[in-house]
């Protein structure tokens, strides 16, 4: 699915919608460095990080969207990086567990 559609799925909040992206996998990290090298390209990444240092992960890593969960907000240098950088960043009011959750029962239980 697109990320256009997964947001419209997921009633996720659109703070930059960036370049629409096929998502092919999901990632969940809080811890930088470790998505940095972990997460794979085209993937929709979940985390709770706030902060501007999201879109180097996200540019780096190469995902197709970023989704900050537990109805955190992102601050003003992370939007303003996520408009210049063209990157999808979103929000959920559910926990990473609860996102999770519904993901794998919408993308992956469908068979």
């Amino acid at each position: 699915m697109t990320t256009e559609e997964f947001a419209e799925k997921f009633d996720l909040t659109v703070f930059n919608k960036g370049a629409v992206r096929k998502i092919e996998s999901f990632y969940i990290g809080d811890l930088l460095s470790w998505v940095m090298g972990r997460a794979d390209e085209n993937s929709c990444w979940l985390t709770i990080m706030n902060n501007m240092n999201v879109c180097a992960v996200a540019k780096l890593a190469d995902v197709a969207c970023t989704v900050l969960c537990e109805n955190v907000l992102p601050d003003d240098n992370l939007k303003e990086k996520a408009k210049q950088e063209n990157l999808c960043l979103l929000g959920s009011k559910l926990s990473l567990f609860e996102l999770a959750k519904e993901i794998t029962k919408a993308v992956y239980d469908e068979s």
